[in-house]
């Protein structure tokens, strides 16, 4: 059995709780540790904290299921249904797109998002009248390769987005309110300066030990530090995630879905053709629906229930009257 999976949950607590307070007084850079043992101990109780609320007051949980096979030709049809990109994108509003680039893997494997889609939305959140567009991610492999492989960082430039790689100096200890993880813990909120809407982007995928991997897992890379010791209990870290992140809008990507061996795959034989692309205001409901994409439930995935718990969302996604179109 791997070492880090011979810890007991309150040896696991105890460690992620003083991993945290220690890298946190490091200032250490959130790529670069990855030691399951992580450092030594806290010295203070760390004072709660909490990121800005991105969401639009009063719009309400929406959601649409987009289908077809052009990411290009779905996103603006799905967020059209939903009132267009204007409803959530304002004159002025600085916009951020948190991707996944965990890996350097190219866009034909589906371990990260598209660069189709981070193009797509960034030319309209623009045409909308947004003063800056930025896109960041802290990635499990080198950032610089990880956003040059994955075609993320040309999209986002060739389209007039700016990409923010993960550096020490943007990372601040935070800790979550209620959390049993997120505790002192480095958060990328460097990035977050400024910007008054934010947008998550994931693709669909199985992942080995959280089950799936969608909306409410991409918020794992805002984590820094020793981060994989966080697999003890990913269910939960998940769900604090979710809680403590509140995005304007997520856009889920099942145009090709990940069936096996994620997250990071590698062969064109893990991935089916699922041609759906899903974008809402409810992180929660999203993913719940994403899941029917792998041949899941709600109920196969523990983080859902965790994070409607919460007060993530809901795992009903059937009560938001989803609409569907078609590209």
């Amino acid at each position: 059995m791997p070492a880090d999976e011979a810890l007991s949950r309150r040896e696991f607590l105890g460690r992620a709780a003083k991993a945290g307070a220690c890298l946190a007084a490091a200032g250490a850079v959130a790529y670069a540790a990855r030691d399951p043992e992580g450092p030594g101990p806290a010295s203070a109780e760390p004072q709660a904290a909490a990121l800005p609320d991105f969401s639009i007051p009063g719009l309400g949980k929406k959601m649409c299921i987009g289908h077809g096979s052009d990411r290009a030709r779905t996103l603006p049809l799905a967020l059209q249904a939903l009132g267009g990109i204007e409803a959530f994108v304002r004159k002025g509003d600085r916009v951020l797109l948190k991707v996944n680039a965990a890996f350097a893997s190219p866009p034909m494997l589906s371990a990260t998002t598209h660069p189709d889609i981070v193009a797509g939305l960034t030319r309209l959140c623009l045409k909308a009248g947004a003063a800056s567009v930025v896109v960041t991610d802290n990635p499990i492999n080198d950032p610089a390769s990880c956003f040059a492989l994955t075609g993320i960082a040309q999209a986002a430039r060739s389209a007039g987005a700016e990409v923010i790689l993960p550096e020490e100096r943007f990372f601040k200890p935070m800790t979550v309110k209620g959390a049993q993880l997120i505790r002192n813990w480095p958060v990328l909120t460097g990035p977050l300066a400024g910007v008054t809407k934010l947008i998550g982007i994931a693709p669909v995928k199985d992942h080995h030990r959280s089950g799936a991997s969608m909306v409410m897992k991409n918020w794992y890379g805002l984590l820094g530090g020793r981060r994989n010791i966080f697999h003890q209990d990913i269910q939960t870290i998940i769900a604090e995630l979710a809680g403590m992140v509140k995005p304007t809008l997520v856009v889920l990507d099942g145009t090709t879905t990940m069936m096996t061996n994620g997250p990071t795959g590698g062969s064109l034989a893990d991935l089916k053709e699922t041609r759906t692309l899903i974008v809402g205001t409810d992180p929660v409901a999203v993913d719940a629906f994403g899941a029917t994409l792998l041949g899941k439930t709600a109920a196969d995935l523990p983080f859902i229930a965790k994070a409607e718990a919460l007060g993530a969302g809901t795992a009903d996604y059937r009560s938001l009257s989803p609409l569907e179109v078609s590209a």
